[in-house]
Order: structure tokens, then C-alpha cells, then sequence
């Protein structure tokens, strides 16, 4: 059992196959050079993993086995041990990307039956095409329905127990580097990750629709780096929330944005609209940006939330991404690259699509432009979030908070904040929401 991005064992179908198929199963995890050298190997998303597979590790030992860990190419690893323990199967869940693409052709070679299972999203990319032709959906709506109509197969339980094979050494190399990471990035693990679903269905599930937007207010699940990483099952997360329509379209879109990738894999770097937007080449206004220094409030608490927890407040991302690409002009693949580097939930097919929506560039056919100014008063108007973030600020009550350079001129030299590096209402006044 190669574990990769599903380190649970609740409803984990790999797991719950290689449990069936056979008396011993060898949990694996490798950890390969894409996941140590790669662009993804950033210290929020290694602290997140570590915890993960320090959790898996504890859950799999109570239950009879263990994990075995190493360092390496993966098939060259799956197959060392598939030699010393006479494994004759392996058993890995699918994934979409080009590197597990390569991995799963890589592992095919070996002489193994090597059998992927779905697991990552709730409804697997390709399993649902248009019925008036093509691949894939390109437009959310009819993809919402067709995702909402699909029958919900039930839960796979844990293993009751799992055997190792005799004479296997469970040893485990050190685990890479994670220093740098936040200072409140949230832990990882299974157990975090059922912990805070229970919370959050009990405690902020009904408030969701009202308080999703709302900057200052915690009204949002914080469960995506666990869906990133597998910890939680979507499948459970959707089964524990189908009460509420608005959470559970984010799953689709999730899904949604799994099959676009799948179909199109070059999402992370190549438009998927080309020619709609003439980006301009500006390296200080993408530092200003990236340093939380634009001299825009609700932009600046932003890029500090995302320094200090990694994390973001999903409003908050589509309007910092927006005022990047649609106010700034600066590329969208900057703004991709810096998420990517920052979020402990940062995997490519929702940050890549999501910029890609919010650039213009992708599959919405008529993007808009969020005026920051707008979306502050809409969803800040008190200015707590930007209290929060900006502490320098504190002299500026509601929405004042959002506009210093209005501040009369003795309290603005007292501020120690930026002047806008543009005007946030001319360039977005015709095109705004």
C-alpha cells in the first residue's frame, strides 16, 4: 500500500483494497525528490506532511502494523520491498498530475499488479462528460448538476487490523528540514483533520452561508490543507455536510477544478484562454505585492495572514489575486508562484485554476474585477480584519481603516504606512463588483 496524498485510514479505498487482497500489507510512504527538491517543497507544506505521517504512523501501529518510510525514486523503493517481502500486489490511490502520471507508469513496470484507486476528489476526473460532447465540463453550473446527481457510494470503515509481513524493519529516516514555516500554521494529521470537521459541523456549519465572506469572522472550515493532503477523506467531508448546499458546491468546485486540470496539465504555467490579457512587466509593484507593502489595506492584511498562518481567507484570495492581474497588469503566474510557495492547502489544480478565473485567463468567459475598495467595505466595513493584520492602523475606525492616505495629514505622517502604489478606484471604476 503506497500512501501519497491520502494519509488517513478512514474511507481510504487503496487501504481498504490491499486490506482485502491480502493477510500482509506493507504501508509505504517514499519520500522522493519531487516532494524534497521540487517547487512544492515549501516549509509549510513539509511541516504539514511531517505531522501527517507522524499521525498515520501512530494510527497504523494501533492497529497492528506500521510505516514503513524511505527516501528515494518511489518504483525503485516499491520494488526493493516488494523483492524482500514477496509482495505480489500493489495498490496506490490515483492522482491526475504529471508527476503521478509518471509514478503510476514508472510502478506499472514493475512485475506487480499495480491497482489505482479513486480517492482524491468525491467524483473522479473523467467520470462525467457533457452529454452534448467532449472531455471534460468547462463551465461550473452544469458540471454542479451533474456532480450533484451522482449516486454517494458509503463509507469504507478502517482496517480492523493490519499485518505486517515477517522480519520487516520499520526504520525511518529523518524526516527533511521544516523550518521557516509559519509561526500559527495549523497541525496536521488524521486525527486534526476529523477533529476539526466534527467542530466545524457542530459549530460553524449553520453560519456558513451568512459568514463565509465576512474577513474578520473565522466562517469558513479551514479543512483544505487536509483535503490536500488526504488526512480527511472528501467524500466523508461531503457526507458530514450535505446539509448545507453552499459548502458542498466548494467541493465541487474542488472537483471541478481536478477535472480541468486533469484534461488540461498545463494549468500551472500556460493560459487556458490565450490572448485575452496583456500582462506589463512591473518587478516593484510584484514586491509591493508579494511584502504586503501596496499601500492597500485589505491587500496588505491579506499577504500578512497568508505569511503568518499560511493560509488565506478564500475572499481574500480572489481579491488580492484580482488587483494583482486585473488592476496591477502583472502576470497571473507571479501571483500562482507566490501562493504556491506560502499556503499549506497550495496544490496546482485549485490554485492554478483559481488564478486563472480571477486573471481573465481561464474558464470563466466573463471575468470581472474586484474593486478592493468595494469588497472592503462589502465585507470589512468595520476595518476589524484589517485591524487584525495591520495593527499600525489602529487609529483608523471602520471603513477609514481602508483608505489611510484620505487621513488627515498630521495622522497620516503618524501611520508608518505605505502610499497605494495606484489608485484602487480609478483603474477598476467601469468593470467592478
Amino acid at each position: 500500500m503506497l500512501f501519497t496524498r491520502d494519509l488517513r485510514v478512514h474511507d481510504n479505498p487503496a487501504l481498504h483494497a490491499a486490506v482485502a487482497d491480502g493477510d500482509h500489507v506493507v504501508p509505504v510512504f517514499v519520500w522522493d525528490e519531487a516532494i524534497l527538491a521540487g517547487p512544492m517543497a515549501v516549509p509549510n507544506r513539509l511541516r504539514f506532511l511531517s505531522e501527517s505521517l507522524e499521525d498515520l504512523r501512530r494510527t497504523l501501529r494501533s492497529l497492528g502494523g506500521d510505516l514503513i518510510v524511505r527516501r528515494g525514486e518511489v518504483a525503485a523503493v516499491a520494488g526493493e520491498i516488494a523483492a524482500r517481502t514477496g509482495a505480489r500486489s500493489l495498490f496506490i490511490a490515483d492522482d491526475h498530475s504529471d508527476h503521478a502520471r509518471r509514478r503510476l507508469a514508472a510502478l506499472r513496470e514493475l512485475p506487480l499488479r499495480v491497482t489505482a484507486t479513486p480517492g482524491l476528489t468525491v467524483v473522479p476526473p473523467g467520470d462525467l462528460t457533457p452529454s452534448s460532447g467532449g472531455a471534460l465540463y468547462r463551465v461550473f453550473t452544469p458540471y454542479w448538476r451533474a456532480w450533484s446527481a451522482v449516486p454517494r457510494d458509503p463509507l469504507l470503515p478502517p482496517p480492523e487490523r493490519i499485518t505486517l509481513p515477517p522480519g520487516l524493519e520499520a526504520d525511518t529516516p529523518p524526516d527533511p528540514p521544516t523550518s521557516g514555516h509559519s509561526p500559527a500554521l495549523l497541525p496536521g494529521g488524521e486525527d486534526e483533520g476529523r477533529r476539526r470537521l466534527a467542530a466545524w459541523v457542530s459549530g460553524g456549519l449553520a453560519d456558513y452561508d451568512d459568514e463565509r465572506n465576512e474577513l474578520a469572522r473565522d466562517g469558513t472550515s479551514r479543512l483544505s490543507a487536509h483535503l490536500r493532503f488526504g488526512t480527511l477523506s472528501p467524500r466523508e467531508v461531503l457526507h458530514a455536510t450535505s446539509a448545507c448546499e453552499p459548502f458542498t458546491r466548494q467541493l465541487a468546485w474542488r472537483d471541478f477544478h481536478y477535472q480541468l486540470a486533469a484534461a488540461f496539465p498545463d494549468l500551472s504555467w500556460r493560459d487556458y484562454r490565450p490572448g485575452r490579457v496583456d500582462f506589463r512587466d512591473d518587478p516593484d509593484a510584484l514586491e509591493a505585492w508579494c511584502g504586503a507593502e501596496t499601500g492597500v489595506p485589505i491587500i496588505d492584511a491579506a499577504q500578512r495572514q497568508l505569511h503568518h498562518e499560511g493560509f488565506m481567507h478564500n475572499r481574500a484570495r480572489m481579491i488580492t489575486a484580482s488587483f494583482l492581474t486585473r488592476v496591477l497588469r502583472v502576470d497571473w503566474r507571479h501571483g500562482y508562484r507566490h501562493f504556491r510557495d506560502w499556503l499549506a492547502d497550495g496544490d496546482i489544480p485549485n490554485n492554478a485554476a483559481n488564478w486563472q478565473r480571477l486573471a481573465g485567463t481561464g474558464n470563466d468567459p466573463r471575468p470581472r474585477t474586484l474593486s478592493p475598495l468595494r469588497q472592503a467595505a462589502r465585507f470589512d466595513p468595520d476595518g476589524s480584519y484589517v485591524h487584525r493584520w495591520l495593527p499600525e492602523l489602529e487609529a483608523l475606525e471602520g471603513l477609514a481603516a481602508h483608505r489611510p492616505w484620505k487621513a488627515e495629514p498630521s495622522l497620516r505622517r503618524t501611520l508608518r504606512y505605505p502610499a497605494p502604489l495606484i489608485d484602487p478606484d480609478e483603474p477598476v471604476r467601469r468593470r467592478s463588483r
